[in-house]
């Protein structure tokens, strides 16, 4: 018995658990959506400080920005290129306040991860996550440099730029609309505190942007981790040589992985259903409406809006990738526990464990897929539905507006 204990490897599951949420919970504490423990007053006054904050800076870009397209009398062309910004903000607040009234169901996904991470004792299977934990810091690094870099070498270009007043007067101009009946920004100190606000109201949108498919890149790589486990657990099932109490006690294993991972990936879809419904409709619309910035900026022969440009439709083309791109890993993995479940010599397990392993089969032969307002299933085709979608817009909008 004590040879046996002795052979069983530790692993330090509190390392390997903060490899795992590190690139959330940086992404998640700035803007107050990281669990609070019941017990830190002082963490719970921080975050309410920084949820103010937040939403404060949401609201003084998003609504002076609004003002000034609906209410300033400006050319259609002008109203078109400050809509996608200010559509921008919208849909980043509806994201904001899905992801606020899903902050349990955040906390139950951690504690889930650190469990699994806890009950690890096999080199293969804690190597199994560790691979898929990988791929998410991946994905939370990359997408977080991509489109923070984008928007704000948008921001950069347009401070950059002279806009000329009534007076034929040149003068900087801001990186989002401003209606100035509000503030007058042609003066200083204004300018450079509106500008301040707006870079910093530009910084808090982007880590939602970015949090919402990190937090999501995150959760369904460790479920997909869960699920190879969960077929390395089948193939190693049935054996001839072993009685049928050892039987029964693999058997009860699998069932409470199994179990386990479908009650994850439950709390996943809670936490992702409108997140995901707002990113399919929002890149389609951002999708078209840079495209369109991109041909304006073309017949100008600005280089620098191009590159700005090109560079956002590349982070927003990314967003929308990977959210399709771990749904469609998610919906494969669980076609292959049926697989895997169906292809086990299951009729050879003693006693009625062949029949209770039937229902396994069964429950493994209905997919689970990420759905976006359980509507969308979230997969590699819906991707390029997205695509052709907002071509099909383009040409409406390049017919609409003679540029």
């Amino acid at each position: 018995m004590k040879s046996s204990l002795q052979n069983v490897p530790i692993f330090d599951y509190i390392k390997d658990t903060e490899y795992s949420i590190q690139p959330i919970r940086w992404l998640l504490r700035p803007i107050s959506m990281w669990p609070v423990p019941e017990s830190s007053i002082k963490e719970k006054i921080l975050s309410m400080v920084l949820l103010i904050i937040c939403i404060f800076l949401i609201a003084s870009t998003l609504i002076p920005s609004a003002l000034a397209i609906f209410l300033d009398d400006t050319n259609v062309e002008t109203k078109v290129r400050d809509f996608g910004p200010l559509s921008n903000w919208v849909l980043a607040s509806l994201k904001y306040c899905s992801l606020l009234t899903h902050v349990d169901d955040i906390r139950r996904c951690i504690e889930h991860i650190e469990s699994d991470w806890r009950v690890v004792t096999k080199i293969e299977e804690r190597e199994m996550m560790l691979k898929s934990a990988r791929i998410g810091r991946f994905i939370a690094i990359f997408a977080a440099t991509l489109i923070h870099s984008g928007v704000f070498s948008y921001s950069i270009f347009h401070a950059m730029t002279l806009d000329e007043t009534a007076d034929n007067v040149s003068m900087q101009s801001l990186p989002f609309a401003f209606y100035d009946k509000i503030l007058d920004t042609t003066t200083s100190p204004t300018y450079e505190i509106v500008f301040a606000i707006q870079c910093l109201s530009t910084f808090v949108v982007n880590s939602i942007v970015i949090a919402t498919c990190c937090v999501t890149s995150v959760f369904v790589l460790h479920a997909c981790g869960q699920l190879k486990i969960l077929m390395s657990l089948l193939d190693n099932l049935v054996d001839k040589n072993e009685n049928e109490d050892s039987s029964q006690q693999k058997f009860a294993v699998v069932i409470e992985h199994h179990l386990k991972v479908l009650s994850f990936v439950s709390h996943i879809e809670k936490i992702t259903n409108v997140v995901c419904l707002v990113e399919i409709g929002g890149c389609t619309m951002h999708m078209c409406l840079l495209g369109y910035y991109c041909i304006l900026e073309w017949n100008q022969e600005s280089k620098e809006g191009i590159v700005a440009y090109v560079i956002i439709l590349f982070s927003v083309t990314f967003n929308i990738f990977i959210f399709c791109y771990i749904g469609e890993i998610l919906s494969d993995q669980c076609a292959q526990v049926g697989e895997t479940a169906y292809m086990t010599n299951w009729y050879l397990l003693p006693g009625n464990s062949a029949l209770g392993f039937v229902l396994i089969i069964l429950r493994s032969s209905v997919v689970v897929k990420i759905t976006a307002g359980k509507m969308i299933e979230l997969s590699l085709s819906t991707f390029g539905n997205v695509i052709k979608s907002a071509l099909a817009y383009l040409n409406i909008l390049r017919t609409l507006i003679q540029y």
